[in-house]
């Protein structure tokens, strides 16, 4: 698409996570599969119940002190990223984002998940430079050593400020895209610097954080927000783009959601109230 005659190009930083944001897996579930190991999910539940690692960060952990995971060698990192199931378009989405009616979007994906699984299920889609996962030190003998960096929670925070700095970024030219509690510091971090932040689950953390929430199992929602509030485009606009690209947005609905619980008074409450 060209850009309006006369119009300066914007340059812009769009940061995503990757498990369950751009896969519809999480990195450690697929990896366990791939080692027929069992009771992922509930030994992440059991390092969340304690706080023992930061929000997002319970992979890496485990990779480092689990007797069971310890086996874990890079090319079953590299291999359990093969197996992880993508969501549809990521490619056609990187390409757009490099001029979207006259803005340029930098493309970053920066996840807790291991760089090696991420960069294995992105090749050929997004540099490897434009991926920031956790990263290992490995012995000699191959197994995992050290954590080098883990961007979880307040680490996703540093690691976009240092891309926004090198990409000589301003603030309020920031879209992060995530799905879960690990995005909730950088999320506040962004929506505090009036940049755009896009939540595409419904998540109970981050959807009362994010500026929109967009659900689908395409890639390219996450445009649809992008051209409304930066493009200023109307919803008529932006279907002929999607179908200038051969796809139609067949269902989008516009909803706001209250989530209520409501549970019946104490006995002592309700005398009171009488």
């Amino acid at each position: 698409m060209e850009p309006d005659s006369g119009r300066i190009a914007r340059e812009f930083l769009l940061v995503s996570d990757f498990d369950q944001t751009l896969s519809f897996n999480d990195s450690g579930i697929v990896l366990s599969d791939l080692l027929g190991l069992s009771g992922f999910e509930e030994r992440i539940a059991g390092l969340s119940r304690i706080h023992m690692v930061q929000q997002g960060g319970e992979l890496a952990y485990l990779l480092l002190h689990d007797p069971e995971f310890r086996r874990v060698r890079k090319h079953h990192l590299v291999e359990a990223g093969k197996r992880i199931r993508l969501k549809k378009n990521i490619r056609l989405l990187v390409q757009l984002l490099e001029n979207l009616d006259g803005n340029h979007f930098k493309f970053y994906v920066v996840s807790a998940a291991p760089e090696e699984v991420i960069q294995s299920a992105l090749e050929g889609i997004v540099p490897a430079d434009h991926i920031y996962g956790t990263r290992f030190h490995y012995a000699a003998s191959g197994e995992i050593e050290a954590i080098v960096r883990v961007p979880a929670g307040y680490g996703k925070v540093v690691v976009v400020e240092e891309l926004r700095n090198h990409l000589r970024v301003g603030h309020d030219r920031i879209v992060y895209v995530g799905d879960g509690s690990s995005d909730v510091h950088v999320m506040l971090h962004v929506n505090r610097l009036s940049g755009l932040t896009i939540a595409v689950s419904e998540n109970r953390y981050i959807t009362p954080i994010a500026s929109r929430t967009i659900l689908s199992e395409d890639a390219l929602s996450v445009l649809v927000p992008v051209l409304e509030e930066i493009a200023g485009w109307d919803s008529i606009r932006i279907r002929a783009f999607f179908e200038q690209h051969g796809l139609v947005l067949q269902e989008w609905d516009k909803v706001r959601t209250d989530s209520l619980t409501i549970s019946s008074a104490a006995p002592a409450a309700a005398r009171a109230v009488a």
